[in-house]
């Protein structure tokens, strides 16, 4: 009987590497070469190729591109087609955007763009010596003047904007309003809304709309705080012109019907005031005593 051999296995030796692993070590070692410059030492070997994806793994800031950096002409010219003619300023920095991708920012001249900024983008491929324009830009900088941000147009509208003829757009979730069958367990609301069920409003006032109503109008022109307040002598409470208003706010507010007072037709607060009181009195004049007129018959008087 004869014993089959055993399989042979064939390990390679410790020191043997792929045609395809030396390639790309020495693709990665030569491309770090070129962003470190013309002046870095050229170490090419296994080591510097696995310090530089080491670098790259744990997410580190790019490192600056000296192929890139020195493209500062290059990216001047690129500008000289887009800008008007001397709109461009001197070069103000350079940032690493990616690897082997940055971006040359130059100062804009153009008095209707102050404190904006060209932005030139510039990029190399592996092994590439030249850089290439990527794109041109011109993009605020620190200080320059913006518009405001856009606003949708029912947020954009603001008190006293809306005149004859102009139509407010519907706001389906008003907080403000609420549906007119709605119970709220507020007594004034429901009564309002029970009301005006089958009556053609099919939204009513709801308890927020009313609280804000409320505290806008004692921080307006109507309030206690206004200057024609202060200086008057009585407040509304006791002005025979002051009409209470309904339901709950009847305790804080009601309705001028003076039309001598500035605030006529108007709500104003029970803590308002003006000069047209119902029972103010001003101080009479003391009366001016005056003397018999003379008549001057010698005096000529030449027209």
């Amino acid at each position: 009987m004869t014993d089959s051999a055993p399989d042979v296995v064939t390990e390679p030796a410790p020191d043997t590497v792929p045609d395809s692993a030396t390639d790309a070590v020495t693709d990665s070692a030569a491309d770090s070469a070129i962003d470190a410059g013309p002046d870095a030492a050229a170490d090419t070997g296994p080591d510097a190729a696995a310090d530089t994806a080491s670098a790259a793994r744990v997410g580190s800031r790019p490192k600056k591109d000296a192929t890139l950096a020195a493209a500062v002409d290059v990216a001047r010219s690129a500008l000289e087609g887009v800008a008007l003619a001397g709109a461009v300023g001197e070069h103000l920095e350079m940032v690493m955007e990616e690897e082997r991708l940055a971006t040359h920012y130059f100062d804009c001249t153009s008095p209707a763009y102050r404190g904006w900024r060209w932005a030139v983008s510039v990029a190399r491929g592996p092994r590439q010596k030249d850089a290439t324009v990527c794109e041109t830009n011109l993009v605020p900088g620190p200080g320059s003047v913006l518009s405001p941000a856009w606003l949708p147009y029912d947020e954009r509208l603001a008190p006293g904007d809306l005149s004859a003829g102009d139509v407010l757009p519907y706001r389906t979730d008003d907080p403000l309003l609420e549906p007119g069958f709605e119970a709220t367990g507020d007594e004034d609301v429901d009564q309002v809304a029970f009301f005006e069920l089958g009556l053609g409003r099919p939204r009513v006032l709801s308890a927020e709309g009313r609280d804000d109503a409320a505290q806008r109008w004692y921080d307006g022109e109507h309030g206690p705080t206004a200057e024609v307040a202060v200086k008057a002598e009585a407040s509304c409470s006791t002005c025979g012109f002051y009409l209470p208003m309904a339901g709950s706010l009847r305790s804080v507010f009601g309705v001028c019907a003076s039309e001598w007072s500035p605030s006529d037709g108007t709500v104003v607060s029970l803590d308002h005031g003006c000069g047209a009181h119902s029972e103010t009195r001003a101080p009479l004049p003391e009366p001016e005593s005056v003397g018999e007129p003379i008549l001057d018959e010698l005096a000529l008087e030449f027209v």
